[in-house]
């Protein structure tokens, strides 16, 4: 099985035509024919069913199809990755609190002391960002969760905590921060959770289930994948919700109350994240080194 016979089984799956996956690898139709015949043969399967009119693929060609297509994206992401190792480049993939609140903190320290790094930032949640890493889509993953993934490796460098925060309505103001249940408030309330695949989402379901809270018994009116539109849903009224600790040291405090959540610690590691037989370059060791002894002053 060569990349070529694959390059034009995708093409002829993608244009539905011998002929125009032909033109468009700049190869005769023969040749387009020749690749698939030799692949069907060496897979002992029928890849394509071809008629005077029309091509179908079959689920065999489309499975095929499938893994040609992530093979060409794990050969053009190592090939930018290894580009990007010359020039400095780190590619990090960062959920919401790394993204939004950890990045901003860090990079201008950081670019001060290393002005020659650049940095290419994708945000998405932590379920997203791991699955990219896995994919090569990244060097560098920032997540708020760890998963049992063989492949990657996970290293703290920030211990977050989640907090409930509510409205400042006469309500919640009467609450004692110190001592106060929970579920008189979480029964009674509309609640605005983050989205399924997020480290926060999941921090919160295991403080649930130690609580004996189910989900299903609560009024969620909105999943949202955005912290700062949570706060600011909050702060309008619509609903209570929890959310990292971190999102809430700026401002927004002035329209939010916050709560230290009862019973259970809800802390939580923020972590690095990165594939485990990715040789990390010496400038992305140095920036990890750096966010980490940059939290160790609030961790003493």
């Amino acid at each position: 099985m060569e990349l070529r016979q694959l390059q034009s089984l995708m093409a002829v799956v993608e244009y539905k035509s011998f002929s125009k996956a032909a033109e468009k690898l700049f190869i005769s139709q023969p040749t387009i024919s020749t690749h698939i015949r030799m692949l069907e043969e060496e897979l002992n399967s029928r890849l394509i069913i071809r008629t005077t009119k029309s091509i179908e693929v079959t689920m065999h060609g489309r499975e095929l199809y499938e893994c040609a297509h992530q093979i060409f994206s794990l050969k053009d992401n190592l090939v930018q990755r290894w580009a990007e190792e010359n020039k400095k480049i780190i590619r990090v993939g960062a959920s919401t609190i790394p993204a939004d609140y950890i990045l901003p903190e860090v990079l201008p320290v950081f670019r001060k002391h290393e002005p020659d790094i650049k940095f290419y930032i994708h945000q998405n949640d932590s379920q997203n960002i791991i699955s990219g890493l896995l994919n090569g889509n990244f060097s560098l993953g920032m997540v708020g969760m760890k998963q049992q993934e063989k492949m990657i490796s996970f290293v703290p460098f920030y211990q977050d905590e989640m907090v409930m925060i509510t409205p400042k309505k006469e309500r919640f103001l009467n609450i004692n921060k110190d001592s106060f249940s929970l579920k008189d408030i979480i029964f009674n309330e509309p609640i605005i959770l983050r989205e399924q695949g997020s480290g926060s989402k999941k921090s919160i379901e295991t403080y649930f289930e130690k609580m004996n809270i189910n989900e299903e018994d609560l009024q969620i009116i909105a999943r949202l994948n955005d912290q700062e539109s949570i706060k600011k849903l909050v702060a309008s009224g619509l609903g209570i919700s929890f959310i990292s600790e971190k999102a809430v040291e700026d401002s927004a405090k002035e329209k939010l109350l916050v709560f230290k959540l009862p019973n259970y610690s809800t802390k939580r590691n923020l972590y690095f994240a990165y594939r485990k037989d990715y040789i990390l370059q010496e400038h992305i060791v140095r920036f990890i080194k750096f966010v980490q002894d940059f939290y160790a002053i609030f961790r003493d």
